[in-house]
């Protein structure tokens, strides 16, 4: 039976890391646990020797901080509970915990990464994601055009100075922006570092120009990356045709796959499918084309343009822009008057992806009324 991250760890409840080692579901769920907010509550990066358990964090007096984040906070509940009883990871300890936030002239960054480490001797470095938000979702696309950003040098440096003071094998990764910071630490970082990596973790993370691997050395960890990305995938597409990777099943459509809560599971793997959806692919291709063919400059005003479009819907994310599609569109479609031909197209390209969530919700609402969910289980009933 398919199921998530959470019913994965209720299943391996009892299965230890050292009867089977990490593998990429176990990834993901330590990607997606270092979304909650540990602010307070795990030492910092600069708090040398010092770390706290799960049980220490759950009897914390600051417990409910971690569910900051309102988007995911049932199902982030769940997480940490069903971790707290898996002995894959109850006894773990978190510590190096850094979260910087900086507005800069030309980016705002926020860079936030912990360490995980393993009762199996080794650790994993997990890099946060970016949330929902128009702010968000821009540095996304300004780290797949124009590497690098503050936060990439900033990974780069956090891992060299924690596995300075951890020598362990370590595993690195991330979920979205996350898994793209993963992947350029592991190739900046110092040669001694390099050589303790096990693997590295792109979970539906923007890629990266072809210029950026060339420079970087990517052939030199290419063997130990491992990118994953759901089968109607955007932002993990960006730039993705030289590296390899896997797609899994997700159950629900378009953008809304980005969500790991939503990746599917059986028998202790992910749901794999042959490849990104063909209409998808397609759309990606054509985009990243059309942006490779852009210098830096034209790439700048592309993404700058993208999100004073979106903005222009007076949505603060993406939620918010989806569920009020006639308001948006109103935004949209003025903000796009004197746009030339090509970067329009692009632009139109993009927000049609935006649009698949407002599809799902409607489908959702429709499903979840009463007078629909009373005609399904009529249906249902077996006749007498």
């Amino acid at each position: 039976m398919k199921g998530t991250i959470i019913s994965y760890l209720k299943e391996y409840a009892d299965v230890s890391l050292k009867a089977e080692p990490m593998n990429d579901v176990d990834s993901l769920v330590l990607c997606q646990f270092s979304y909650l907010k540990f602010d307070g509550l795990v030492p910092l990066v600069t708090q040398r020797g010092r770390s706290v358990s799960l049980q220490q964090l759950y009897e914390h007096p600051d417990y409910e901080k971690l569910y900051g984040d309102e988007r995911y906070e049932k199902e982030n509940r769940a997480l940490f509970e069903a971790m707290r009883r898996c002995v894959r990871f109850r006894n773990m300890k978190l510590n190096c915990y850094i979260n910087i936030i900086e507005n800069q002239a030309d980016f705002e960054t926020q860079f936030s990464a912990v360490t995980f480490l393993l009762e199996d001797g080794t650790m994993y470095v997990a890099y946060r994601g970016t949330d929902e938000t128009i702010v968000g979702w821009k540095e996304d696309f300004n780290m797949a055009f124009l590497s690098p950003v503050p936060a990439q040098d900033f990974a780069v440096k956090y891992l060299n100075m924690v596995t300075g003071k951890l020598p362990r094998s370590f595993y690195v990764g991330g979920h979205s922006k996350g898994g793209n910071l993963a992947i350029y630490a592991a190739m900046n970082c110092k040669p001694q570092v390099q050589e303790r990596i096990l693997k590295i973790y792109s979970m539906d993370g923007p890629g990266f120009r072809p210029e950026v691997l060339e420079k970087c050395h990517f052939d030199r960890i290419e063997e130990r990356t491992c990118k994953i990305l759901p089968h109607s995938s955007l932002v993990g597409m960006l730039f993705e045709k030289d590296i390899r990777y896997q797609v899994v099943e997700s159950r629900t459509f378009g953008l809304a796959q980005h969500n790991p809560y939503t990746w599917l599971v059986r028998e202790g793997h992910f749901e794999t499918v042959s490849d990104i959806y063909e209409t998808r692919r397609f759309m990606d291709d054509t985009l990243n084309e059309w942006i490779l063919s852009l210098d830096e400059k034209s790439l700048r005003t592309f993404v700058d343009t993208l999100f004073q479009i979106l903005e222009a819907s007076e949505a603060d994310n993406l939620i918010d822009f989806t569920a009020n599609l006639k308001r948006s569109m109103t935004g949209v479609l003025g903000a796009l008057r004197g746009v030339d031909e090509d970067t329009k197209k692009a632009l139109k390209q993009i927000i049609k992806s935006l649009f698949a969530i407002a599809r799902l919700r409607i489908k959702e609402e429709i499903s979840a009324h009463p007078l629909i969910k009373e005609t399904k289980t009529r249906k249902e009933e077996p006749s007498r």
